[in-house]
């Protein structure tokens, strides 16, 4: 039987399927065949080899270019990262449902694959990231300092609390990797710069002033003529995204508002003092102490010798002001470096004033003592107690009117806390109705809508409440929400009763906006073509008062010394001023027609340059550093954008 085989595995025949076979596998390489899409990868960067830039895609040679991958977890922790700022700073605006969309994922996938492609560009160039500039990056980072230095302690919970937690040899790759992928394009970055010729120019834009004439020419009215059918239906057919009815919901709902709740009874007077003694903190003022010192100045970086020196400095200062009729003020105005309190004089000191191991020993004192060496981030402290002020409590009295309310807000809080809870317990015994969730905090059940997402009505203005009520969960189910804060101790419960998507409408709902966009479209038109003319004729010498008399319209204004960005008119105006060009000793004419038809006839008469030697110098290193770094950053993005172009990336969607 072998021996069969083998005789049919060696003839002619036999070498010709075999020929067959391998043209697919020289022109598509095998990579496509042993290359699975599998659900653990969302993209894939291949680049040709650093020493062979030009080699071909196709197999064998493909075999040689180098591979990146973004995986899906890899994709999913950057994705919820990005949820998370986002949500952090847009608060209630945040909409989850939008941001689920392709085109976010997209743009998070995206961010994802430009890192591959710079740590590829940086392998390529032979960046290496050495051990002591991990360290530094390290220690760099604010949340593993402790008052501005790197605490070890510190940076090993900070890695135990992160989700996942990373041990320290897993954040030093991370940080390796980071400073690898990024060293190139910040050193590209950097090089960019702005020259003093070009700041002087853009100065001169900047500061940039026009004399300009004005002429507004009132617009026509909208025709009243009739338009023909085929016209409105060719209009409908070709702006159909925008009659559009948008997705529509309907909702009943459920609102509990500590405000709309009855007042609770007024507390007894036993509960008042029982309030009162609770705060005895409260109610009382703060103790203060009157306290001296003398300061033996030591810089936070010297060396173990000089702080050494420093304390025994201060030790004899402390025996010598505590020898039978010593002086202490006199000492200190001797020997205290603190030149801004008068013989040592601290004065009046309460609890959160000074630094805690100096606040810490003022208080553990007792008139009349005088403490050992002190070590604050200043040096060395000796410090003398001079007086107390014990703090005396207001009487209950004083503060009952202050407790009583105190005591009606707490009281209604905690009702608002026990209906909240009576709700949620109805709500999960039964979700699909809010009759006996109402029954249970003698609520009742309202109606809203139907209304769309951009609605401001009621409680659909709120952003909470609009991304529940589009929610596919609860569209689909039909069920209540959770609780909804939509102000302090204010919830709400929605359940979405009837759903509408969007769709287009009918030719027959909106034949009348049809009708006044294709008459708006042509006044828009008209006033197009009669600006064309009426600044023909500016160009051909007449000017804005001969159009003026023509058109029997007031005198032109005169505007001087116009700065850019002014608001003139309307919107746009300004901007169309300041775009035209013009020609040294000459004038220059130009339009801007309005979205009401009118038609802004304007000459520029005069163009004033910024004075770039007015410009404060300040400014003008700010900006030339902003513009710098701006320019940096286009030409990362330029060269990131060829290096895409030099490889082949695929992105798997149906894994995002």
């Amino acid at each position: 039987m072998l021996r069969k085989i083998r005789e049919k595995t060696t003839g002619w025949v036999a070498m010709a399927i075999l020929g067959i076979l391998i043209v697919p596998f020289a022109l598509f390489g095998l990579d496509q065949y042993l290359v699975q899409s599998g659900s653990s990868t969302v993209a894939s960067i291949k680049a040709p080899p650093t020493w062979w830039s030009s080699a071909p895609s196709f197999w064998p040679a493909s075999v040689l270019w180098r591979h990146e991958e973004v995986g899906t977890e890899e994709f999913r922790n950057r994705f919820e990262q990005v949820r998370q700022q986002q949500r952090a700073e847009q608060g209630d605006a945040f909409d989850a449902r939008a941001f689920e969309e392709m085109e976010n994922k997209r743009a998070v996938l995206d961010s994802l694959i430009d890192q591959k492609i710079q740590a590829m560009a940086a392998q390529a160039a032979g960046v290496t990231v050495s051990d002591s500039m991990v360290i530094d990056e390290i220690q760099r980072i604010p949340a593993f300092q402790v008052d501005g230095r790197f605490d070890p302690q510190r940076y090993q919970l900070a890695l135990a609390s992160q989700v996942p937690a990373r041990t320290p040899a897993q954040f030093d790759q991370l940080v390796r990797e980071s400073l690898e992928q990024g060293l190139v394009m910040t050193a590209l970055a950097e090089t960019n710069f702005v020259t003093d010729a070009e700041m002087d120019r853009l100065i001169r834009l900047l500061g940039e002033q026009r004399d300009v004439s004005v002429l507004v020419v009132p617009g026509s009215e909208p025709g009243g003529d009739a338009i023909a059918d085929a016209d409105v239906q060719a209009w409908y057919d070709s702006h159909l995204a925008d009659y559009r009815a948008p997705e529509r919901v309907s909702i009943e709902y459920i609102s509990l508002d500590a405000a709309d709740m009855p007042e609770p009874p007024v507390a007894d007077e036993a509960t008042l003092r029982q309030r009162y003694d609770q705060q005895s903190d409260k109610v009382a003022e703060q103790e203060e102490r009157l306290a001296s010192h003398i300061l033996v100045e030591v810089d936070p970086d010297a060396d173990p010798a000089t702080v050494q020196a420093a304390e025994a400095k201060a030790a004899g200062l402390a025996e010598q002001a505590r020898a039978e009729g010593a002086d202490f003020a006199a000492i200190a105005g001797k020997n205290s470096d603190d030149a801004a309190s008068t013989g040592g004089d601290l004065g009046w000191i309460s609890r959160g004033m000074m630094p805690g191991a100096l606040e810490d020993a003022v208080f553990a004192m007792s008139p009349g003592d005088i403490s050992d060496p002190v070590k604050t981030e200043f040096g060395w402290h000796v410090i003398k107690l001079r007086e107390v002020k014990a703090g005396e409590r207001e009487p209950f009295e004083a503060v009952r009117d202050a407790l009583a309310r105190e005591q009606a807000q707490a009281d209604r809080e905690s009702m608002f806390n026990d209906l909240s809870s009576r709700v949620v317990d109805a709500v999960l015994q039964n979700p699909s109705g809010l009759s006996s969730a109402a029954e249970s905090a003698n609520l009742t059940v309202q109606k809203l809508g139907p209304f769309d997402a951009g609605s401001t009505e009621g409680i659909a203005a709120s952003p909470a409440v609009k991304r529940a009520a589009f929610s596919d969960v609860l569209i689909q189910d039909g069920t209540v929400s959770d609780p909804i804060e939509v102000g302090p101790d204010h919830n709400v419960w929605i359940r979405v009763v009837s759903h509408t998507p969007a769709e287009a409408q009918p030719l027959e709902t909106v034949r009348d906006q049809v009708v006044a966009a294709i008459r708006s479209d042509r006044m828009q038109k008209a006033a197009r073509e009669r600006a064309i003319a009426l600044q023909a004729r500016l160009e051909k010498g007449a000017s804005l008062a001969d159009l003026a008399g023509a058109e029997s319209l007031g005198e032109p204004e005169v505007l001087t010394a116009v700065p850019r960005g002014a608001p003139l008119v309307a919107p746009g105006v300004s901007d169309a001023m300041f775009a035209l060009q013009v020609k040294e000793g000459r004038k220059a004419a130009g339009t801007k027609v309005l979205e009401d038809g009118r038609i802004v006839l304007f000459t520029v008469d005069k163009v004033i340059p910024g004075n770039s030697a007015e410009f404060p110098q300040e400014q003008r290193e700010m900006l030339q550093q902003q513009l710098g770094q701006a320019a940096g950053i286009d030409d990362v993005q330029a060269l990131i954008s060829s290096l895409r172009k030099s490889m082949k990336i695929r992105v798997l969607e149906q894994n995002l």
